[in-house]
């Protein structure tokens, strides 16, 4: 147990995730929780910032109940941030795509965020507070060639982060939903030398995301849009 609030981040890995874990750690003052099919891939990050590296799959409810009863022990039933992280991409012509395949991504993409939200806010809802934040794409509000399951898969997710905002919000529960309108920068994917700044830091939008968690009530807000200062709108 400690006496540090705690955060999950549901979908994790080496990219806007790793950034959200250290800014929340270092600069927030979170303990940190990190949930992955994949947990060994967490490993050095777990180790780098003291985290708790778990399995779940967000798709599967038994596993989100099991990941949300481990999380009750470890934060002494304190769980004050939930960060939805994860996705499915499907690419392809709508005439072409496997249905099978969209399937599996809106499950990830949309009832995920449902079943991993849905544990948070009868978690918060005992202590009358908490955050939950799901992070959005450039295909929440803009459905691209080649791209229907993405779409609706992030269409699904801004739609039940403004209802969930609608509904917890005067019971003290800030939701949020962040609009990513751009790349994300990443070792293996850089920036122009031409453009410099052309894709979004990670760190930058993790310390958006925590500003969001530490809004004052008085003005929450339950979406916020990120983009580079080259992103068409």
């Amino acid at each position: 147990m400690s006496s540090k609030p705690c955060i999950l981040i549901v979908g994790a890995g080496d990219g806007l995730s790793a950034s959200l874990a250290r800014v929340f750690a270092r600069e927030g003052g979170y303990r940190v929780a990190l949930a992955s099919r994949h947990p060994e891939r967490l490993a050095a990050l777990a180790q780098e910032l003291g985290a708790m590296a778990l399995r779940c799959d967000a798709s599967d409810g038994t596993e989100v109940d099991a990941l949300f009863n481990q999380l009750d022990k470890a934060c002494d039933a304190s769980l004050d941030v939930v960060i939805y992280n994860a996705a499915n991409r499907v690419r392809g012509p709508i005439t072409e795509v496997e249905p099978d395949a969209v399937a599996q991504a809106l499950a990830v993409s949309a009832f995920g965020g449902f079943l991993v939200a849905q544990q948070a806010a009868r978690s918060m809802l005992r202590r009358g507070r908490g955050t939950i934040l799901f992070t959005g794409a450039s295909a929440s509000v803009k459905g691209y060639p080649h791209s229907a399951a993405f779409a609706m898969g992030k269409f699904a997710l801004r739609g039940l982060a403004q209802s969930m905002a609608r509904e917890l919000a005067p019971q003290g529960i800030h939701v949020g939903h962040i609009v990513i309108d751009g790349a994300i920068r990443h070792p293996d994917r850089i920036d122009s030398s031409a453009v410099p700044d052309s894709m979004l830091d990670p760190d930058a939008i993790a310390r958006s995301y925590l500003h969001l968690v530490r809004q004052d009530r008085s003005a929450w807000s339950w979406e916020l849009e990120l983009r580079p200062w080259v992103e068409r709108f």
